[in-house]
């Protein structure tokens, strides 16, 4: 049902998702966990439930328009529980709940992937948190630690306004790129190595030459990570 077979969530250890605590113009995944009046509440792996109003999104049309009585009836077509959205944090509550908005096209709806939880401070603060990578697939590396790996698509698709989600099947090659990526982030995070395009891209092509499931292999693990941070030295030096 509904691209479940891509969805699946794991805290590499309990020790290490500490909470995440939102700062504005932060770049976030999150999973809604109930449609209010004019309201959506979203798990963020914040210590409070963030919130996303109504008048934070936009609408299908990708229109910025003042919301009616009719959009609020329609709420749930847009998001319902459980499902996944990119967002951006708008503004903090005096209680520290943080306010986030959708009103960029690239923000909204996520559909077929895989979500990773890590620590947010794994995550290297960047001018994107949104990447495609060159082996086929994209990741958004939300400042929570909530980390989205989907296939990259063909084309953006603008019409909709982020929320219409593309349910077809994912082609064998896809979710092996993506398992493999999943991987490869769970092996960074095991050395708690800092996550950014460049550290999982090498990561992934120092994997390459093992099979998915032996990534996560303690001797395995090692190996390609120890590749990855002298190839990451040596970009930088």
């Amino acid at each position: 049902g509904r691209g479940e077979g891509l969805r699946s969530v794991r805290c590499v250890t309990a020790a290490l998702c500490a909470r995440y605590n939102g700062e504005i113009g932060d770049i976030v995944v999150g999973r809604i966990t109930e449609v209010q009046q004019k309201r959506w509440k979203v798990e963020t792996n914040s210590r409070l439930d963030s919130v996303l109003l109504l008048s934070s999104i936009n609408l299908p049309g990708g229109e910025l328009r003042r919301k009616s009585a009719e959009d609020e009836l329609a709420m749930r077509d847009y998001l319902q529980e459980g499902d996944l959205i990119s967002a951006e944090v708008q503004s903090i509550f005096s209680d520290g709940a943080v306010s986030l908005h959708t009103r960029s096209l690239k923000y909204g709806k996520l559909a077929q992937g895989v979500l990773v939880q890590v620590s947010p401070s794994l995550v290297k603060r960047q001018k994107t948190h949104f990447h495609d990578l060159p082996c086929g697939a994209s990741v958004i590396l939300g400042n929570n630690g909530f980390i989205w790996i989907y296939p990259t698509p063909e084309q953006k698709d603008d019409e909709a306004g982020g929320y219409t989600a593309n349910l077809e099947p994912v082609p064998l090659s896809d979710r092996e790129v993506i398992s493999r990526l999943r991987n490869c982030i769970m092996a960074l995070v095991t050395h708690k190595m800092m996550l950014f395009d460049t550290s999982i891209l090498y990561c992934y092509e120092a994997s390459l030459p093992h099979q998915i499931k032996d990534i996560l292999k303690p001797e395995v693990t090692e190996e390609i990570v120890l590749e990855a941070r002298q190839r990451l030295l040596d970009s930088e030096g």
